[in-house]
Parts: structure tokens; sequence; C-alpha cells
């Protein structure tokens, strides 16, 4: 049976519970592939990765669960790879379906609160970087193509690590609204710089799960893996 093996930064101050996550998200789109065992590893638990990629055969792909396509997918991953002629697929952040898919997951939820998204405003908290311009373009790019699919009272970017912040993004705003981590993992950001910015602006309104973790997406990986193997 061919092998998929998904990877995430992780979470370098504290390795295994970030590493574990992504263990059970691994086997949540394992359960959902057809004819594809996946497993997982993360960069920041030590030799996990490594370990990892000795175990695959030279068939199998990695499939990187970041929002875009910088210096760990294209420099970080080949490198640590340590030679091995493995397939990296594009990044989920990058995927084409990806803001068909976010809105429909968005839809899920404005019918849940029994809202329209032309009456509630929308709040993309990123993750940017004081470093490189790519992270805020790919998410600027996700907002342009999202607004195709499903058009808010308004949409709003802010950023853990550059202007604007998720305060400034999420100020100001009524209890209807809705907040979407632009994360592909609940990492360290998610989990303390997001609720520290939506408390500092006093967002009132509904947070939804990280983009990776949304139920659909999990589908989609599953899907593209599967479909991928079965035409080769």
């Amino acid at each position: 049976m061919p092998h998929a093996l998904i990877v995430a930064h992780g979470q370098p101050s504290d390795p295994i519970p970030a590493d574990q996550a992504l263990a059970k998200y691994a086997a949540e789109v394992d359960a959902l592939c057809d004819g594809v065992t996946v497993r997982s590893a993360t960069l920041a638990a030590p030799d996990v990765f490594e370990k990892r990629v000795a175990e695959l055969t030279d068939d199998a792909v990695i499939y990187p669960l970041f929002m875009a396509k910088g210096w760990f997918v294209t420099s970080a991953l080949p490198k640590r790879l340590s030679g091995r002629n493995l397939r990296i697929l594009d990044p989920l952040g990058v995927d084409p379906n990806l803001p068909r898919l976010v809105a429909a997951a968005l839809r899920d939820t404005l019918n849940e609160n029994q809202w329209t998204a032309e009456e509630t405003d929308l709040v993309l908290a990123a993750h940017g970087s004081g470093r490189s311009r790519n992270p805020s373009a790919v998410a600027r790019a996700f907002a342009t193509d999202l607004a195709q699919h499903l058009a808010f009272k308004s949409t709003r970017l802010g950023f853990v690590e550059e202007p604007p912040s998720i305060t400034e993004a999420a100020t100001g705003l009524s209890d209807q609204a809705l907040c979407l981590p632009y994360f592909a993992c609940h990492g360290g950001h998610v989990i303390d710089d997001v609720p520290q910015e939506l408390n500092a602006a006093a967002f009132q309104g509904h947070v939804m799960p990280v983009v990776g973790e949304l139920p659909r997406i999990k589908q989609h990986i599953a899907t593209t893996l599967s479909r991928l193997f079965h035409e080769t």
C-alpha cells in the first residue's frame, strides 16, 4: 500500500504534544483515505521526521500542512530528506480548492448562527512574518479568492507577526462576526496569541477552528491523496 507523510512545523519549545496532535490528525485523514497509509511528523520533534522518512518507500509523498509555500516547504523539507527523492506536494495554503472549501465551512457556521454573510464581519487571523512578504501575500490572495465565493459585510486581515495586528482587525465589530484563524494547525499562536489579540479587541463574535482542522479540509486531503495514487 502506498504511503503519505503529513508534515507540519510543530512547536520547538514543547515538541511532543504538537507531534502527538499531528499523529491524531493523520490518523483521521488515514481513516478517510482509500488505499493509502497516512502517517505524520513534525519538523520540531527531534529525529521524528528522519525516522518516518526512513520508513517510507520511494513512491511515498510528503504532504506539507503549511499555509504558505515558503522556506520550510521549499528549503527545510528537501534538506531534511537527506537525499531521498520523495515527491513533496504543494502545501494546504496554496491549494486552489481551499477558498471554496472554506467558504462552505463558513456557510455552515453562518447557518448555525442564523446569520447572513452580508450582515456579518469576517476577521482572518493569520501568521504573517517580519522577514518575508510571502505568508501575508498568501493570506491576502486567499481573502480575495474567498470573496468570489462568499461576500461578507467586511473582511479584515490581521497578523501575529506584522501589521495590521489581529487586535486592529477585530476592533470595533459587533457580536455578529466570525474569526477564522488562517493556520494549518492548532499550535502555539492559535492557543496563545490569537485569543490574546481578540481579547484586547473586545471581540465578541464566533471563533472558528483553524483552517486545517475544518472537517471538509481533512476529507479533501484524504481525497487528494487517494486520487493521487489511483491516477499513477
